[in-house]
This record gives C-alpha cells, structure tokens and sequence, in this order.
C-alpha cells in the first residue's frame, strides 16, 4: 500500500466517521473507495466495518450529554442490537453477497419516509389512542414496545450484513415508534449502531480473521475515530429540523448510490 493510497484511505475514514455520527451512512464513502482501490467485496465490508468502530465509540461519547436518562432504554435494546449484529455478520460470511441487494435500497427508502413523516404518525397515533400524555419510551404500550425491539433487532441484522445507512433506517424506526427528542435518538442511534459494528467486527476477527486487512482496518480506525469527534460536534449544534433534512438528503444519495453500484 502506498502513502498515496494510505492517505485516501484515512481521510475518507474522517468522512464516515463523521457521517455516521450525524446520520449514519459512512460505508457509503468507505465501502466504495475500497472497492476502487481493488479490494475484493468481503473483505472491503469486513475490514471497514471493523475500521469504524471507533469512529462509532468517539461519536457514541460526544452524545453522552444526550443520553442521560436513556440507560433504561439502552439496556433494553442494546441485547436486540448485540445479537441482530452477530447474525447479520454470519450471514455475510455465509450466504451469496448479492443476496441483499434488491432490498437494501427499499430499506433505506424506507427509513428516509419514517424520519419525514415519523413525528407525524406518532402524533397521529398517540391522538387515536386518546393519551396525548403517553411520549416517553417507558411509557409505550408493549405492542409498540415489542414491535420496537424486533425493528431494531432487524435493523442490527442488517447493520451486521452490510450496515450502509443503517442510522438513517434505525432513526426512521425510532422517530416513528418513539417521541423523544431527535438529539436524544441521534445517540442512541450512535450506540446502538456502534454496538452492532463491534460484534460484528468481533464476529469476523474469530470467524474469518483472512478476511480482514489490516492495515486498512487500522487506517479507516484511525480516521473514524477523528471523524466521531468531529460530527458529534456538528451534529449536536444543529437543529432537529435541520437534522431531520439533512438524514433524510444522505438517505436518498445512499440509495442513488446503492443503486449505481448495483
């Protein structure tokens, strides 16, 4: 690997970290570059995705001050998140890497409609339910609770298979089901997302460690984990209507993307 290549590597690691943390789609940048630098698919996937955790854990850390109150809710979902990660890391090893392909962009269309449209629903259906008291996430009925935990388990399975935007369909799913607020979601999307990576990335490390390149794992580490800082700065200074525009844009490039690599 030459310093040129080195250099582009790391810098488009800044990127996704940065992008991850603020909305979350940076394998959208990394997953790509690597496969034009030559890197064979699976092991593009799988040593970005080991590369990223850390871009995740500094972006995780950036949002602490949102997350106060919100460990109850973590420790609820975060099992949904660790096992949804292992599986989907198995199937990547297992299964045809076009298996997913046809549906990724659905999935991402998907979660850009429910951050759209995601405060409007939940108005909607607290007013049918009459119970215009009933916003936080404690207080949810537990159909909605139990529907809650199987999107986010199935999010994580995806997250661990590919993971591209996987926060813009996590965020779809939380500001439908939830009523918290948007800066609050955007850290738990961030630890949540960080912990299907690292499972993931554990996965492949015992698994499959001839699949993992090094030296790219360890620049796209190195560049996320600056990245994290950067967009837990950003992200949290901007407003939820602002953010709210700015996940549902990256959802949208994420699907052209996904689509021209097709």
């Amino acid at each position: 690997m030459g310093a040129a290549e080195a250099a582009l590597i790391f810098a488009v690691g800044v990127v996704a970290g940065t992008i991850n943390t603020v909305v979350g789609s940076g394998t959208l940048v990394t997953f790509p570059t690597l496969l034009f630098l030559g890197y064979a698919p699976v092991m593009a996937n799988v040593s970005n995705t080991i590369g990223l955790v850390a871009g995740g854990l500094t972006g995780s850390w950036g949002y602490r001050h949102e997350l106060r109150g919100a460990m109850g809710t973590l420790l609820r979902w975060a099992p949904m998140s660790l096992l949804g990660g292992i599986s989907g890391a198995v199937l990547l090893l297992v299964l045809d890497p076009a298996a997913f392909r046809a549906i990724v962009p659905v999935l991402i269309g998907l979660g850009v409609l429910l951050v759209a449209f995601g405060p409007r629903l939940t108005a909607w259906s607290t007013a049918r339910r009459g119970d215009s008291t009933s916003t936080a996430l404690d207080e949810h009925s537990g159909r909605r609770a139990a529907v809650l935990m199987f999107c986010v388990f199935a999010t994580a399975i995806y997250g661990g298979y590919f993971g591209a935007a996987q926060g813009v369909i996590l965020m779809g799913i939380l500001t439908t089901l939830t009523s918290e607020t948007l800066q609050r979601l955007n850290g738990i999307k961030n630890v949540l997302a960080t912990i299907v990576n690292s499972v993931a990335a554990l996965t492949f490390i015992i698994v499959a460690p001839d699949q993992v390149h090094w030296g790219v794992a360890g620049l796209i580490a190195a560049g996320s984990l600056l990245g994290g800082v950067l967009g837990a700065r950003v992200g949290r200074r901007l407003p939820p209507t602002v953010l709210r525009s700015v996940i549902i844009v990256i959802g949208l490039v994420a699907i052209a993307r996904m689509i021209w690599f097709s």
